[in-house]
């Protein structure tokens, strides 16, 4: 009869998405998730089947979270209000692995590859760009954003916007900050 597990299995997914986080896929070996992880050799496999299915547990732990971090806010702060902290946040945040977006850099790393992964990125990134507009739709309904502005192109812009601040955050020759106060500013001007 085969053993239980002694690991917590979400945990894992969670640490394990901190180190592809840092790191990368490439720059990610299975020693170093054994390690890490703290696993027996092997045990990688037997647990999650590749290293390349637990990368896709880890996007996936990344996107859910973002799209619930962003829902939360909205309701402390109302769509609109949820829309400008983010910015603040996104510079303001601790005891990240980078501040760089995961599935950005998983999408420009294994684009080129035509690796699935990019793909599963991506589509992430689309559900994030969805969750934004459906933000930008509430806003507009509540009368904070005029009703000639497309939801969807706002979205688009805001999610550029974040994934360069994101990276730019990374930058010491940057003030990171000044430019979440802008982004956080032009969309009062909506």
């Amino acid at each position: 009869m085969p053993r239980k597990p002694t690991y917590d299995r979400d945990a894992l997914i969670a640490k394990a998405r901190d180190i592809f986080w840092r790191h990368g896929w490439a720059g990610t070996s299975l020693k170093d998730l054994e390690r890490e992880l703290k696993l027996n050799p092997g045990s990688i496999y037997a647990a999650f089947g590749s290293k390349d299915a637990l990368y896709a547990l880890a996007l996936k732990r990344y996107a859910q979270d973002g799209v619930a971090n962003i829902r939360a806010l909205s309701q402390e702060l109302g769509p609109l209000g949820a829309l400008k902290a983010q910015p603040r946040l996104v510079v303001e945040a601790s005891g990240l692995p980078t501040k760089a977006c995961m599935l950005s850099k998983t999408y420009a790393e294994l684009q080129a590859r035509n690796h699935d992964l990019a793909d599963q990125a991506r589509a992430h990134m689309v559900e994030m760009k969805s969750c934004f507009a459906d933000l930008f739709r509430s806003a507009q309904a509540a009368g904070e954003i005029g009703p000639e502005h497309d939801p969807d192109r706002l979205a688009a812009r805001y999610q550029s916007d974040l994934l360069g601040l994101r990276l730019s955050a990374e930058r010491d020759d940057v003030n990171a900050s000044e430019i979440a106060v802008d982004i956080a500013d032009d969309l009062d001007r909506l």
